[in-house]
């Protein structure tokens, strides 16, 4: 009988927990990646391997272990985005004189 390796990525819900993901899972209106997150952290506190939860998600197993890490330590709050992700604006409305145009300018 040949055993996998035990993971460290026990993940126990409460029923409040449970119901906030399902929830998710069901919302339109949220954000894909929270959705894909919640899913993450079900599928694991329903028992599947990271390789399987990795492989129904199309994600690799350092992200899937990722979000377990963060739901662990922080619990939901821990699943949303860190301030200050994503792209920093190019151009600032402020910068400039005061109409907010001074580095734009017409062509043609």
């Amino acid at each position: 009988m040949v055993r996998g390796r035990k993971s460290p990525y026990v993940i126990f819900l409460t029923p409040g927990e449970r119901a906030e993901l399902e929830h998710w899972q069901r919302s339109t209106t949220i954000q894909a990646g929270l959705a894909k997150r919640a899913k993450i952290v079900l599928l694991r506190a329903d028992g599947l391997p990271l390789s399987e939860i990795a492989r129904r998600l199309a994600l690799g197993r350092r992200i899937v272990r990722k979000w377990l890490q963060r739901f662990i330590n922080k619990r939901i709050p821990g699943l949303s985005d860190k301030a200050g992700r994503g792209r920093q604006p190019m151009f600032s409305p402020r910068r400039g004189g005061p109409s907010g145009q001074a580095g734009l300018r017409a062509t043609g």
